[in-house]
């Protein structure tokens, strides 16, 4: 500011965004992040406009296309954006949904009864942040047709053509201004969302095609979804590698309590609650509402079951709530008119209507089945006796961490090596795979910020253990000491992740670049995602990585992350000579000094960290216990497809 109008502050220092201009100046406040979590919810909202025709009785088949150069299509059914004039606007209806924000059938209760995405922002957004868009209404004969740059027409909408289609497309290429970190599509992102929303609406047909790559037939890659089975499907896709116990999933949908609710859930010989919960298609990774609602039916009426049958009456340990929800991977789906979200991350449920819906929906559903599969209930029932034995002996090793914890000074493992600071904003620690490795990062780290924690071998896979065994792991211990978590029950009584004390807010994975180091990374993965999810979820765990390459030519070298680094790498250190050039792979930490160490993987100038993030909770769910569970065939079955991304080392 000019020293002279310091003291002249005004109206007209007021700066008035206009129109989607508000977006591209601040567009994490609409979707996010303007990283590749921004960039793929681009085509979330597109989509959940589709979403929102289908759920409206219009709509059965939504096409979504990745184009070269990164840009995406979507095409529906539906009954198309209207082209009319607005009479307020003076304008196209068309143009008014695309360029004005809250502008949209979504406010008005008779168009639609409940809808995902941002509630009308949705897909101005999307125009607001694309550098060019195109979007097509199909209807009537004709087709539609307006085109925009940065959110802004370039011409007023047209008649560009003759069609029998009906329905909308829209075709847009993200502004590589605003997603300059990462503009290109990951296929198994937006598949694993797509895959899920027809689960979630069934009857649904989506299809996914991607053409910026052809097969070696000249087709392209395309997938397609649809489920009738709904959420019956999702708990078997879901635990498609685990033992079940009981035949088929519990399944049941009302919408006699004032909600539309759909649910389904099933035991399995496991040991975790896989519990996933949606609201209008958003996954609320937070819980909510109904998730209590679902919690407090299942405890109260299996409890009332088992009672009633004498099934616990030789049983001298308490039961707790926890104890019926163990070895269940469960689905909630609920449809709300005007939801309520709370929470850090806006994705808790906080409409108390919901609960009891939900909690009145599980009482019968669960009443009937119960009675009518005593064989089942009785399975069910022992599976319960046998969580509320082994989360007795959990507690006791609980207790013992936690003590001798106390008695050991500070109650810091005696590998760890601490740095200095002790703000956890500011402080990381790198978990790394052995004490050669760990001995290393010691010497390279920076001690003020930075701490070293030395893993010994493998961890224990924690997907096939009882958690009483968990504890036992000394190296699990040290993790849950080190970071100053650990694991108590929250205000409504359940098991959680408490992080009070929690000491660093950046938790590194850091190991070797080769098969045995892949393995344990993800052993600590595993680890994470079962026992210290609010971790992930809280952005704080990354993953390190250092480099694979390092080519030399007399004092000029580079360090190459990728094949195509190193090959580039040769070409320009080689200047026609390639046989000059020396090319060293590092399989493990130990083989790079501690400067090297620094200067790769962790200066925080220069390093490259990749964050651990939970884009699908269920997929990640159904992939963990895939990789790291006892069933063999699906585990194959996913390293033949994913072999081509593979490296094998010699």
């Amino acid at each position: 500011m000019d020293e002279n109008n310091k003291e002249n502050y005004g109206a007209d220092n007021i700066q008035v965004l206009e129109g989607l201009e508000a977006v591209r100046k601040r567009p994490a406040m609409y979707i996010g992040d303007v990283g590749p979590k921004g960039l793929h919810h681009l085509v979330y909202e597109v989509v959940d406009n589709s979403i929102d025709e289908a759920l409206a009785g219009h709509c059965d088949t939504i096409h979504v296309t990745i184009l070269e150069g990164d840009g995406i299509k979507v095409l529906d059914n539906g009954r198309g954006i209207p082209t009319g004039m607005h009479t307020k606007e003076n304008r196209s209806a068309l143009e008014v949904v695309m360029t004005v924000l809250h502008a949209g059938g979504k406010f008005d209760k008779d168009s639609y009864k409940v809808s995902g995405g941002l509630h009308g922002v949705g897909v101005s957004c999307v125009n607001a942040l694309s550098s060019h868009l195109t979007v097509r209404v199909y209807g009537n004969g004709t087709v539609h047709q307006q085109e925009y740059e940065i959110g802004k027409p370039i011409y007023p909408v047209k008649v560009v053509g003759e069609s029998d289609l009906r329905g909308t497309e829209v075709t847009f290429f993200p502004d590589r201004d605003i997603f300059k970190e990462s503009h290109t599509y990951n296929f198994d992102t937006l598949q694993n969302r797509l895959r899920e929303l027809s689960f979630l609406n069934k009857g649904i047909k989506l299809t996914l095609t991607d053409e910026r790559e052809k097969l070696e037939d000249g087709s392209y890659r395309r997938e397609e979804y649809y489920s009738e089975g709904g959420l019956k499907e999702f708990v078997k896709y879901i635990d498609g590698t685990r033992e079940t116990l009981i035949p088929a999933p519990i399944y049941g949908e009302s919408d006699k309590y004032g909600v539309p609710v759909e649910i389904a859930f099933q035991y399995n010989t496991g040991y975790a609650e896989n519990l996933h919960s949606y609201v209008n298609n958003i996954n609320t990774i937070e819980g909510g509402t109904h998730v209590g609602g679902f919690r407090r039916a299942l405890t109260r009426t299996l409890k009332a079951y088992a009672d009633k049958q004498k099934l616990l009456e030789k049983v001298k340990i308490e039961i707790a709530g926890d104890d019926f929800r163990e070895g269940i991977t469960c689905v909630i789906s609920v449809k709300v008119q005007e939801p309520q979200f709370e929470g850090q991350t806006k994705t808790k449920l906080g409409n108390n209507d919901v609960g009891g819906a939900v909690e009145s929906t599980v009482n019968a559903l669960l009443e009937a089945y119960l009675e009518e599969n005593p064989k089942e209930a009785k399975i069910i029932v022992d599976k319960v006796i046998l969580a509320a034995q082994a989360r007795a002996a959990a507690r006791k090793a609980r207790d013992m961490v936690q003590r001798k914890g106390a008695m050991s000074g500070m109650g810091l493992p005696g590998k760890l090596s601490d740095c200095s600071k002790t703000d956890p904003k500011i402080c990381e620690i790198f978990l790394v795979e052995g004490d050669s490795a760990g001995g290393t990062a010691k010497q390279g780290r920076d001690r003020e910020f930075q701490a070293i924690l030395p893993l010994r071998g493998k961890i224990l896979n924690v997907e096939k253990a009882l958690e009483h065994k968990i504890y036992d792991n000394e190296e699990i211990r040290n993790m849950f000491t080190a970071l100053g978590v650990h694991i108590g029950t929250n205000e409504e009584g359940n098991k959680e992740l408490i992080l009070d004390n929690l000491r660093y807010h950046k938790v590194v994975i850091m190991t070797d670049a080769d098969v045995d180091g892949s393995h344990i990374r993800t052993l600590i993965l595993t680890l994470f995602f079962r026992y210290m999810k609010k971790l992930v979820e809280n952005g704080y765990l990354y993953i390190a990585t250092p480099p694979l390459y390092l080519v030399k030519k007399g004092k000029e070298q580079r360090y190459c992350w990728t094949e195509d680094q190193r090959m580039a790498a040769i070409k320009e250190i080689a200047a026609g000579k390639e046989e000059s050039v020396n090319v060293q792979r590092y399989k493990g930490l130990g083989e790079m000094n501690a400067e090297q160490l620094w200067e790769t993987t962790m200066d925080p100038t220069r390093r490259t960290f990749k964050r651990v993030t939970l884009d699908s909770a269920a997929e990640a769910d159904r992939v963990f216990s895939m990789l790291m569970g006892d069933e063999v065939p699906p585990r194959r079955e996913f390293i033949e497809a994913n072999a081509k991304y593979a490296k094998i080392d010699a």
